[in-house]
């Protein structure tokens, strides 16, 4: 999860065109994330950039794909967390994350 002093940074593998919205898991250093939103005209960038605010629970504005937007992968700038409070909400948020494993 490379970051900026400012913008924590946060690797992503879309899968686009899913039955629903959500958070996959660690695939690696990436999260993979599923939309249903179609690849086309930017849909499916705004449909991972409001489902990863609305995990983090951070305003829609606060999160950015800043590189590969016509790519699977890509990379998100996130506003408003440093970097380890930016991986603590999505390990617990992800799959087999903390919260899940009880």
């Amino acid at each position: 999860m490379p970051a900026s002093a400012e913008r924590p940074r946060l690797r992503v593998k879309v899968v686009p065109g899913a039955a629903r919205d959500e958070v996959a898991g660690w695939l690696g250093a990436a999260l993979k994330i599923r939309v249903s939103a179609a690849p086309e005209h930017g849909r499916a960038n705004r449909a991972v950039e409001k489902l990863i605010a609305t995990t983090l629970d951070l305003p829609k504005s606060a999160v950015a794909v800043v590189a590969g937007p016509t790519q699977a992968r890509k990379t998100l700038a996130i506003t408003g967390l440093d970097a380890a409070e930016l991986k603590r909400r999505l390990d617990d948020a992800a799959p087999g994350g903390p919260r899940q494993r009880g």
